[in-house]
């Protein structure tokens, strides 16, 4: 199973990626393997504190391999790096399923 967040600005997959990682709108995780799809919104979007670090807890906590996003908090990386995520920043204005094409190819 390898499955890849990706910050979203909506909850779908013609949404825009979000730049913002710990504040994103929504976590959109998808399974290489068995194309599934699961839109989950960020619960802690809308902290003032620790934000990123408890969604990289999150993440992890669903089992993904990759997130993808514009920007990543230094707060977050060692988290990522405890479980052998990895972490790939795109600071291009894209789609969630223009992404996903580009993960399948």
């Amino acid at each position: 199973m390898k499955k890849i967040a990706i910050t979203s600005e909506g909850n779908h997959i013609g949404a825009k990626l979000d730049k913002r990682f710990g504040h994103c709108n929504f976590f959109i995780i998808y399974d290489l393997d068995s194309q599934a799809m699961e839109i989950i919104p960020n619960p802690y979007r809308n902290n003032e504190e620790q934000a990123g670090t408890n969604a990289a807890g999150f993440l992890c906590e669903k089992g993904v391999c990759k997130v993808i996003s514009g920007e990543f908090g230094l707060k977050v990386k060692p988290i990522f790096d405890a479980h052998q995520v990895q972490l790939i920043i795109y600071n291009h204005n894209i789609t969630v399923e223009r992404l996903i094409k580009l993960l399948n190819h």
